[in-house]
């Protein structure tokens, strides 16, 4: 699977348990974050992909991550979920790509950040966008609603932090998130309220 060719852009929406806004986005991610780990769960919709010859538009993917106070340091906790639509050889290709086990951005992710990588599970999932809403859910893993911080330019654009070494695109909107909850992997967060941080951007990877 490593050696094969592929290439996979969409969009992502992200919910993190720092105080808005999160620390790592622009420090690189060197400060300390909110608390003593952070909380990342990240969702992808692929609209338009292929792995080989399989293709891998319409499917979604997300990734659970818990890291220290300082990203950078590694030792993070990291998980994978794959999208149950898929059929037999979409879910190899996807599990493989979302894993780091076929190379690209996910596989800089294992290879330099992760001690305890903890699978890959095949779970509905939804990915809703109205407007500068954000909503998804992952049964049994989790869930999280953000809204973008609007400009008061009145165009009905979100504010948007640039030129980031985030992995799904250098430009993110900024958000804040009505609620976050994890449930999966052996971890357990909940946050209702609190206008944690959220992100959310067009993404384009390939190997």
């Amino acid at each position: 699977m490593a050696a094969r060719d592929w290439d996979i852009s969409g969009e992502y929406m992200e919910s993190c348990n720092c105080e808005y806004l999160c620390p790592c986005i622009y420090t690189n991610p060197q400060e300390a974050a909110t608390y003593e780990h952070c909380y990342a769960l990240m969702v992808y919709r692929i609209d338009q992909g292929k792995c080989g010859e399989v293709v891998l538009d319409g499917l979604k993917f997300a990734f659970v991550i818990r890291s220290g106070a300082v990203m950078a340091d590694g030792d993070w906790v990291f998980a994978c979920v794959v999208d149950e639509a898929a059929d037999p050889a979409q879910r190899e290709a996807l599990a493989a790509i979302a894993s780091g086990e076929a190379g690209g951005r996910p596989a800089l992710i294992r290879d330099n950040l992760v001690s305890d990588f903890r699978g890959v599970e095949y779970k509905p999932i939804s990915f809703e966008a109205d407007g500068l809403g954000r909503a998804t859910e992952i049964p049994d893993v989790f869930s999280f609603a953000i809204e973008g911080v609007p400009s008061r330019n009145g165009n009905g654009d979100p504010f948007y932090i640039d030129n980031t070494a985030h992995p799904a695109n250098t430009r993110l909107a900024l958000a804040r998130s009505t609620e976050t909850r994890l449930t999966g992997f052996g971890l357990d967060l909940e946050m209702v309220g609190q206008a944690n941080n959220g992100h959310f951007a067009p993404f384009a990877w390939r190997n």
